[in-house]
């Protein structure tokens, strides 16, 4: 009785892989450094071009609060009103009312805090870095701007308070317009308290970059 050998070969499975032409491979294995680096160069000029935004606002956030607190300083003026007949010397100064007095003081506040931030940022600019490095100078930024924001607006409104009485003098009472005789004096107080709010417009702008910043760390992050 003859036994049968069944020899079993063992399958392999072999799996080729498809070979690319030369050029295309090249061509793949490069595009994706070539996308990455046009996304960082985006991303830096688009970061350039808020750093430069921020810099024009906290500009025009410091010009505005200096120009609000020249103009106060220098609101003096010497007059004479005549109530019943009578010839009375005034004297009007800012330094008079305690609510120009705290326009003053947040005008100078805003005016420093303003220059302050735009050395940093003018600085960064040229040092090509970024101005706002993480969320929590971000988050530092905005805190600052929004203080100084309702800052600037309560004292542009406790001023203009005060201007709008010297305007319209006191109702149901002999006391006429004051800005009449002191018209230079009522003008300065005017265009300071004008400015005191562009101020505060500069500061909100400034804050809605922040909040851009903050949005753009956090995608990042």
């Amino acid at each position: 009785m003859e036994s049968t050998k069944t020899s079993t070969v063992p399958e392999m499975a072999i799996q080729m892989q498809d070979v690319a032409p030369p050029g295309k491979a090249t061509a793949v294995t490069e595009s994706l450094p070539t996308q990455r680096g046009s996304h960082s160069a985006y991303t830096l000029k688009e970061s350039r071009r808020r750093d430069a935004a921020a810099a024009v606002v906290r500009a025009a956030a410091a010009g505005t609060a200096l120009v609000a607190l020249a103009m106060m300083v220098s609101s003096e003026q010497h007059g004479s009103l005549t109530v019943f007949g009578i010839t009375v010397s005034l004297f009007s100064k800012w330094s008079f009312s305690d609510s120009l007095e705290y326009l003053v003081g947040i005008s100078a506040a805003v005016a420093a805090y303003s220059l302050l931030q735009l050395v940093l940022v003018v600085r960064k600019l040229l040092k090509k870095v970024s101005a706002v490095p993480s969320q929590t100078y971000a988050w530092i930024l905005f805190a600052g701007d929004q203080v100084f924001a309702y800052a600037m607006m309560s004292a542009g409104s406790a001023a203009a308070g005060v201007t709008n009485l010297n305007r319209t003098g006191i109702r149901h009472t002999p006391l006429p317009d004051f800005c009449k005789p002191l018209h230079w004096f009522c003008s300065h107080m005017a265009v300071s308290i004008t400015f005191a709010f562009l101020s505060c417009v500069c500061l909100a702008v400034s804050s809605i970059i922040d909040v851009i910043w903050l949005s753009k760390l956090r995608v990042a992050y």
